[in-house]
């Protein structure tokens, strides 16, 4: 069986018990102590997981050459696809970082984190990206395999032999600023803001420069996808509030953003759930908006 979105603890332990090819990523991260999530995966992890730190394996260097504002198109260029905080590396670069710990195209990926599934989203989405559908992100996390019987194991896990992983066409869409701009104020897009309301309202900004958000853009955070134990709502509960908060805007015009381009994708992830086509993401989101004071920008 293929899992393609999300994977209970008791499917990934009978996964475990098989002989499926499989590989476990834990994306455990602190954005204000970037060092804690290695720290906290050298203390415990699900045996045989990778750790895919978002700062080294999930972005491109900061202040590297790349994409920037322009339309994104594929390219060689190893730089970012995207600006903000936490910019894209090309799909070329990241498949290089698969392939060295191992990861090939027949494997089935699993991706959680000890974060309520705040960071493990952007592999899933990444991988989506690179033309990997057999992915899924463990829900409820750490705990939840803890509470399912799961075992965990401590320091560093053995080197993996190098694969050679092999891009395909996108499964997922991305879209730049100067996209994302081009379409502002049309109805053929409809942006969703990720962030805490007061971040949204412009009232704090503890990471960015410029307080607050996309004009037009309606606020859903993340954290409203989950219920008890850190599990996704079911998807009727996610299909009722994706269709109060979008009224009348059409679900295909969707494009998700948060600060970094990060914890958009649980959002993303649960319109998937909620039986929506999928849709885009602004990887360099309001971090990337706001760097340009040229860019309009909208309070309250």
């Amino acid at each position: 069986m293929v899992y393609t979105h999300l994977i209970s603890a008791e499917q990934l332990l009978a996964l475990h018990a098989g002989d499926a090819p499989c590989m476990v990523f834990d994306c455990s991260f602190d954005l204000p102590q970037p060092s804690a999530g290695r720290s906290a995966f050298l203390e415990a992890h699900i045996p045989g997981a990778v750790y895919a730190h978002l700062d080294e394996a999930l972005s491109a260097p900061h202040g590297a050459p790349g994409a920037g504002g322009s339309i994104v198109t594929a390219h060689a260029v190893d730089g970012p696809m995207s600006g903000g905080r936490h910019p894209l590396p090309t799909r070329e670069r990241f498949a290089v970082w698969l392939s060295s710990v191992g990861f090939a195209n027949r494997m089935q990926a699993v991706v959680y984190d000890r974060n309520g599934s705040a960071f493990c989203g952007r592999l899933w989405w990444m991988l989506k990206w690179m033309g990997h559908d057999a992915v899924a992100v463990l829900d409820g996390g750490l705990a939840a395999w803890r509470t399912a019987g799961g075992g965990t194991t401590t320091g560093e896990e053995p080197a993996h032999f190098q694969s050679n992983f092999h891009l395909h066409p996108p499964l997922r869409e991305l879209r730049s600023a100067l996209q994302v701009q081009a379409q502002l104020g049309t109805p053929s897009q409809t942006l969703i803001d990720a962030r805490a309301p007061e971040r949204y309202r412009g009232e704090v900004e503890p990471l960015d420069p410029v307080a607050g958000h996309i004009p037009g853009a309606l606020n859903r955070p993340f954290s409203q996808n989950f219920g008890p134990g850190g599990r996704f709502k079911d998807a009727v509960q996610l299909r009722s509030e994706f269709e109060a908060l979008l009224g009348a805007h059409d679900p295909a015009t969707v494009v998700h953003h948060c600060g970094s381009g990060v914890t958009a994708n649980p959002n993303l992830l649960a319109m998937e759930l909620a039986g929506y086509a999928p849709t885009a993401l602004f990887a360099g989101s309001w971090s990337e908006w706001c760097s340009d004071p040229t860019r309009p920008v909208e309070r309250g």
